[in-house]
């Protein structure tokens, strides 16, 4: 990977999790890092973790499903002067039901933030980055059961296969405006939120079906998102990247 420039980037679903990590992955990369989540306290707390090490970091408070909350997110950054030249569309739910009990409610919490919200805030971006003349990256995180899909996830496949589509319909309108628009689609990774069950015997036999024979771990997403997310990956656009330890190509 060559060196990045230096870039402002917004991190949604900043406060725990992938997005957290992406933060301190970019944040060393000596980036400056837009935290966003709707936690303002646990984004101070990854604030100072990135600061500690070194590195440049805001906490903003951002529901992306709510349009008022993004405006009102985007809207503080024209008042401090904040163009971000890259997005990382992390935040996102699931939500385990049986397609036959899932109710309007669970289905629209889902979709809404998971598919809603990344229009919401690629759009708010793009919109700036086109005034600008500058362009800009934007990278959606979607998952491989964008292209897959397993029991009692139904609204979370479908919302995930959702962004995958919308990425190729926004790189083909916006890259007129110098606007490159890609998904990176994780497989397996553990995080505290996974650990508990993948070391269960169900967890186990998910694992066992990963042609690598084991979980992702967080680290293993840098290099796609470092190349989606730099001028490293200038002609790529429209692109989504599978990491996933072959999970996609194996029978199981």
């Amino acid at each position: 990977m060559p060196q990045v420039a230096e870039k402002t980037v917004l991190v949604t679903g900043a406060s725990s999790g992938l997005g957290a990590h992406f933060a301190h992955v970019l944040a060393a990369q000596g980036w400056r890092v837009l935290l966003a989540a709707r936690r303002l306290d646990a984004l101070r707390t990854v604030k100072a973790a990135i600061e500690g090490d070194g590195g440049s970091a805001l906490a903003f408070t951002l529901d992306v499903a709510d349009e008022a909350s993004v405006a009102e997110c985007f809207a503080e950054f024209d008042r401090q002067g904040i163009a971000c030249d890259v997005v990382v569309n992390n935040a996102g739910i699931s939500h385990m039901k049986w397609a036959l009990e899932i109710t309007p409610a669970d289905w629209d919490r889902v979709v809404d933030t998971n598919l809603r919200g990344v229009f919401l805030v690629a759009q708010a971006a793009a919109k700036r980055m086109k005034a600008r003349g500058d362009g800009g990256s934007i990278v959606n995180i979607a998952s491989i059961l964008s292209h897959r899909v397993t029991g009692a996830l139904a609204s979370y496949a479908a919302s995930k296969a959702g962004v995958l589509r919308l990425t190729e319909a926004l790189a083909l309108e916006w890259a007129r405006h110098g606007i490159r628009v890609n998904a990176l689609c994780p497989g397996y990774i553990e995080t505290d939120i996974n650990r508990e069950f993948f070391a269960t015997d169900a967890g186990r036999a998910v694992v066992k079906r990963i042609p690598q024979r084991r979980l992702g771990a967080p680290e293993d997403l840098d290099g796609a998102l470092l190349l989606l997310a730099s001028d490293a990956g200038r002609y790529i656009t429209g692109a989504s990247i599978v990491v996933d330890g072959g999970h996609l190509v194996s029978s199981f």
